[in-house]
Order: structure tokens, then sequence, then C-alpha cells
């Protein structure tokens, strides 16, 4: 088939690779974001999908929106069989999902109705699912409402940040995707109804939602922790100002320490929870790049009684 590729972040790739690969499949062009600042300078920045395009020399289109008329023009004029979208960040009208003759078709990171939205993994892994996996649907007006094709299943690791989980899932729905394009071309694939029963959401994890409640059991709270590394990062306050935790672990025979209280040993942190303590193992201080705890709390020098989340 022809296609167009919808894709922005790192994380769709992988994906994009496959297809490129397949041989069997002719990636015509790619679509995705506009150029947005980054770094220090703030200067404007292709998105991976896009470098990544450029370098198999992909024709590349970012329209600002998907409804605009010069970006519609020339997907008609490229005529796709199908587009394959992962990640592509921007909601997509009838009239475009009107264009290729099997429309659109989203590698989403989870096992569908479970978690539509845009944060899959990580409300997985905040969740403490121990399963998940990756579904690719027939993408229709609805949040991630449509027929589903195919799925692939990932065990969720104990300790598992939702970065770690998305590199797997990644590289796992990118075989997902190529099968169903297979699928699609060759007849032998239909897309089935989602079940009404099982519908979980997973709407975009606000900066406030990272905020670490102290109270909250040791298992919630590395559960949050791990889910919101590496975006937005979890995080607290010591000493007035925000403190990022990178990676902590729980340890569950420690339960003499009030919920935020610290305590140092030689080479150890640990904050006490609503249940058993967690240990910090990385943090990172406003301003500063990320250091091993222990580093951290020998140079901020903590006292006896001292607390995170004050």
């Amino acid at each position: 088939m022809k296609l167009v590729f919808a894709g922005t972040p790192e994380v769709a790739v992988p994906a994009l690779d496959a297809l490129i690969a397949s041989g069997r499949h002719e990636v015509a062009a790619v679509v995705t974001r506009p150029d947005a600042p980054a770094g220090r300078g703030r200067r404007l920045v292709a998105s991976p999908v896009a470098e990544r395009a450029a370098e198999a020399g992909i024709e590349v289109l970012k329209p600002v929106k998907p409804r605009d008329e010069e970006f519609l023009a020339r997907l008609r004029e490229i005529g796709p069989d199908c587009c394959p979208v992962v990640a592509y960040g921007a909601l997509l009208p009838r009239v475009a999902l009107d264009v290729p003759a099997h429309g659109w078709v989203n590698l989403h990171f989870s096992l569908l109705p479970a978690w539509r939205g845009a944060a899959p993994v990580q409300h997985a892994v905040m969740a403490g699912d121990e399963i998940t996996g990756a579904s690719t649907f027939l993408i229709e007006e609805g949040l991630d409402s449509g027929p589903v094709y195919g799925t692939v299943t990932e065990e969720v690791r104990p300790t598992d940040t939702s970065g770690d989980l998305l590199t797997r899932l990644a590289f796992a729905g990118s075989g997902l995707l190529l099968a169903t394009m297979d699928g699609i071309e060759d007849g032998t694939l239909k897309a089935l109804p989602q079940p009404a029963d099982g519908v979980t959401l997973a709407p975009k994890i606000s900066v406030e939602n990272a905020h670490v409640d102290w109270s909250a059991p040791g298992l919630r709270v590395d559960r949050v922790v791990r889910g919101c590394t590496p975006a937005p990062g979890a995080w607290t306050v010591f000493r007035g100002e925000r403190l990022k935790l990178v990676h902590a672990a729980p340890v569950p025979e420690r339960t003499d320490l009030a919920p935020g209280e610290l305590s140092v040993a030689k080479n150890n942190v640990y904050v006490g929870t609503g249940s058993y303590a967690v240990e910090l193992l990385w943090v990172q201080a406003q301003g500063k790049k990320p250091m091993r705890a222990a580093d951290w709390a020998r140079g901020v020098r903590i006292s006896s009684g001292e607390a995170l989340g004050v």
C-alpha cells in the first residue's frame, strides 16, 4: 500500500523504521507537528519523526493544523491507501480521515478499551497494572474508540518507569503496526468493535498530578515516581524549593518514619510515607543536574527531624 505516516516524538520512530524497512509498503510522506523551540536557546527543532523521514529522503508535511487546506490538498494529491499513526499529537478532522481508502490506523499503547487518552503508559504504571500492551485501531472522531485490528501484550515489571515500558512497547508495537498494514492490504484482517465494558481514561499527567503526597502508602508513592518518570517528573518540596524525585525504591521493612520524615545514613536516604518508607536513589534539586540522593543529602546537611513536602 501507499502510506502516509503520522507521528511526532521519538517513540514513533521504531514504527516508521519498520514500515520503511518492510519492502512491502511505500511510505510516500510523513505528517508531523511543526518545529518546536527546545533547549536553553529555544531554537526551533524538527521532531524526531521529521528528522528520521528526512534522513530516509521521505517528504515531510508539518501542518499547523491538520484541517489546513494546503495540507489536505497535498494529502489528496499523494492519494494514500492508508495512514498509520503513532503519537502524532493533533486531532484529525473528518475531512482528513476520509482521504485514505483504508482510513487512519492508530498504534495506541494500551489494551483498548483500557486507558484511552494521551498518557496510557503513565496511567498503567501508576495504577499498578501487571499487564498492558499496544493496540492498532481505526481512528474515528471519538477518543480512541474505533474498532481494533490487533493487540500485543507486555508485562509491567515491578521497577518499570513509564519511560522503560514505553520504549519496549514502541518496538513491540512497531511489529504490530506493520502486521496490521499487511493484513489490511491482503484482506485477512478485520477491525472489531471495542467492548462497552472496561473503558478507562488516561488524560495527560499534569505537573500537579506528579506532586508526591507523603501521607499516601509507600506503594502509591513508588508508583507515582515511576509513572511520572521521565515526564513530567515526580516532585516534592524541600526547604521551600522544588525537588524532583528521579529514582526511588520501596523499603517495606522500615515503618518507623512519619510521612515525609527524612532519615539519612552514610549512603542511604529514606523518607516516610503513610505506610513503609521509600529510599531516594536519585534526585534533582532546582537548577541542578540529577545526582545520587546520598550526595545531595551530604551537600544540604539534613538536620534531624527535617521532612519533605513541608
